[in-house]
């Protein structure tokens, strides 16, 4: 493979390397300068229970890189999608493709710049952290997915899934890959929510005092695809069909102890939400990945009151009006009922 990543950060960073330690000819590019500037000197370090090795790789600063790919693997956080796409969309070659690795439905986004023929989507899920210049913290595996937006299942589609391979074996195709990405939506604001603590996301997904708020924001999200003609795919413990109202007696809650596993085998403790309000103090993905939602439920008449009360209450630990704790969490307001002695249903 030959690729450009646009995004050397944790996602792009750990793939570009592992991409590049197989053989293959990567070229990162990313906005932080001493990032950069890092690898050219020292290589890019990745570090971690997975794997411990550094790696040449060519790294640039976006007016900096020169030329063209058949394949521009976009990384950058949600909320950096349009601009990076119209950055690097003279670097796409004539016939090539953007491949989203990123969290949310940035597909849309990317194929209004550079075009839905030439916009792939991917689903990653493995744990990683930038941690400094040049060091990137690889902490737990995750699924790996490919797909045509178009549900179609392509030679371009399966020559990625081959090369990244290298990077997981479990690496797959999808003609669903829309699905994926709502799952990963859903399971997304848990983790949004989970941001708002300081716990751990297994600590505070096995909290039987929250339980019923991750399984509602799941099913408010779900509900939102279904509407939108998606059908939500599981995913590292992660049943998207658990949180429906008539779902069997205990699935949601069997659902919420995988993803507890899933998490308590990584030594990402934290999600990435967590680590931009708790570390690096910046704005998050939260507009760019549940804002969205709540536009497009909107749209198909889908109430979405905990997703919009969330959005809002990240908002406002970004803006330190509200501290990262518990209370916070519980600043969700929610009406918890039970059905078929499942988990929570919105009353």
């Amino acid at each position: 493979m030959r690729a450009l990543i646009w995004g050397a950060g944790a996602i792009g960073g750990t793939l570009g390397a592992c991409l590049a330690r197989a053989g293959h000819d990567i070229t990162l590019v990313d906005v932080v300068e001493d990032h950069v500037r890092e690898i050219d000197r020292s290589g890019l370090r990745i570090t971690g229970p997975i794997a411990e090795f550094t790696t040449r790789v060519p790294a640039f600063t976006p007016e900096a890189v020169d030329g063209q790919w058949d394949t521009v693997i976009l990384a950058t956080k949600a909320h950096h999608t349009e601009a990076a796409a119209e950055a690097l969309r003279p670097h796409v070659g004539g016939n090539g493709c953007v491949v989203s690795a990123q969290n949310g439905l940035n597909e849309i986004a990317i194929a209004r710049v550079v075009g839905a023929e030439r916009t792939v989507g991917s689903f990653v899920n493995f744990g990683a952290d930038y941690l400094e210049p040049g060091v990137i913290h690889y902490g737990g595996r995750g699924a790996v997915v490919i797909g045509e937006i178009d549900g179609r299942v392509t030679s371009r589609v399966e020559a990625i899934r081959a090369a990244w391979c290298d990077f997981d074996e479990r690496a797959i195709t999808t003609p669903n890959i829309w699905g994926f990405l709502w799952g990963k939506e859903a399971y997304g604001a848990m983790l949004f929510a989970t941001a708002l603590t300081n716990e751990s996301i297994a600590d505070a997904l096995a909290n039987p005092a929250h339980r019923g708020l991750y399984i509602g924001l799941a099913r408010e999200i779900n509900t939102v695809a279904r509407a939108c003609g998606v059908t939500p795919e599981a995913f590292d413990g992660f049943d998207p069909s658990a949180y429906d109202p008539y779902a069997p007696p205990g699935a949601a809650e069997r659902s919420l102890d995988a993803l507890v596993a899933h998490n308590r085998r990584s030594a990402k403790t934290h999600s990435g939400i967590w680590r931009d309000l708790a570390v690096r103090k910046r704005p998050t993905e939260v507009d760019a990945q549940l804002g969205i939602v709540v536009t497009l439920a909107r749209e198909v008449k889908v109430p979405t009151p905990l997703t919009e009360r969330l959005v809002q209450l990240v908002h406002d630990v970004e803006r330190g009006v509200r501290p990262q704790s518990v209370e916070t969490l519980e600043l969700i307001e929610v009406r918890v009922g039970t059905h078929h002695s499942n988990a929570a249903a919105l009353e």
